[in-house]
């Protein structure tokens, strides 16, 4: 019932159909946006993922109090833009590096006090993978697109069937301390969900002509390990938060929170991804 006009009672929460609605259309908004720029590749998909990166950076360094915080926020974004030029113009990995440690050192000088220091690089650090893997996936010639729709499938598998299995069967917690609500049902569930469209991403692939260098087997085994990487990545970033003492990264995306709300699945993921592509390297 909704309250009289003028009333004092709080506002009632969103019905919980409407929070769905919110959340699911939200998520397919997300998802057009980020198959639509993996599609294109090139300029689009790389400034699609420092966007992403820039947003993580700033919900961390916003979380965690650093000051002063908008000109660090300034330096961290362009030394982030300054990696995703280069990575563009396919400079040299020496120069990648020295880049990310000259704005390392510039943002360790303006910032006040030796744990912000620590928090501010850590931001910088923690946004890089989602920087830059993504579209160093998408240009690498044994994985390509195909390698980033098993990432996005894993990920967003895992998500969803972890949401739902957990919620229709309950039961033993997975981690109470940091999250209340994750059970071990739902993350058996979201391992399940994503090893089945790991394979299918790999078996489609296949029938079209793109395979990935791994057999169903090994697809099955990476994916069985990305998406309990996608949980503890969702644990982690669950833990910062409770330790910042805040809900959600911030209130960017309706029904979702922030972008490190979104994406602390798919940054682990991006590290797993980050082993495979220093195997692969090193064997070609």
């Amino acid at each position: 019932m909704v309250a009289d006009e003028g009333s004092s009672a709080p506002h009632p929460k969103p019905a919980p159909s409407k929070e769905l609605t919110t959340r699911v259309f939200s998520a397919l908004v997300m998802v057009t946006a980020a198959l639509l720029t993996a599609y294109w590749g090139g300029w689009p998909f790389a400034l699609f993922w420092l966007a992403a990166g820039i947003a993580i950076m700033v919900e961390w360094t916003d979380m965690t109090g650093i000051e002063p915080r908008r000109p660090v926020q300034a330096i961290l974004g362009l030394g982030l833009a300054g990696l995703t030029l280069l990575f563009l113009l396919g400079a040299e990995l020496w120069l990648s590096v020295a880049v990310s440690l000259a704005f390392l050192a510039a943002t360790a000088f303006a910032v006040h006090g030796g744990q912000n220091k620590l928090w501010a690089v850590s931001s910088f650090v923690y946004a890089l993978p989602i920087v830059l893997i993504p579209p160093i996936v998408r240009d690498h010639p044994d994985l390509g697109i195909l390698g980033l729709l098993w990432m996005f499938a894993v990920v967003w598998a895992t998500d969803i069937a972890a949401y739902f299995t957990g919620r229709t069967f309950g039961g033993p917690k997975l981690c109470p301390p940091i999250s209340p609500k994750k059970t071990w049902s739902g993350f058996i569930g979201g391992v399940v969900a994503a090893t089945l469209g790991g394979i299918l991403v790999a078996w489609v692939g296949q029938h079209y002509g793109a395979a990935l260098p791994f057999t169903l087997a090994g697809i099955a085994a990476l994916s069985i390990v990305a998406s309990i990487a996608s949980q503890v990545g969702d644990l982690g970033e669950s833990a910062l938060k409770r330790h910042c003492q805040v809900k959600d990264s911030s209130h960017l995306i309706p029904g979702h929170g922030g972008v490190m709300d979104r994406l602390d699945g798919f940054w682990a993921v991006c590290l797993v991804v980050a082993l495979v592509l220093l195997t692969l390297d090193s064997t070609s």
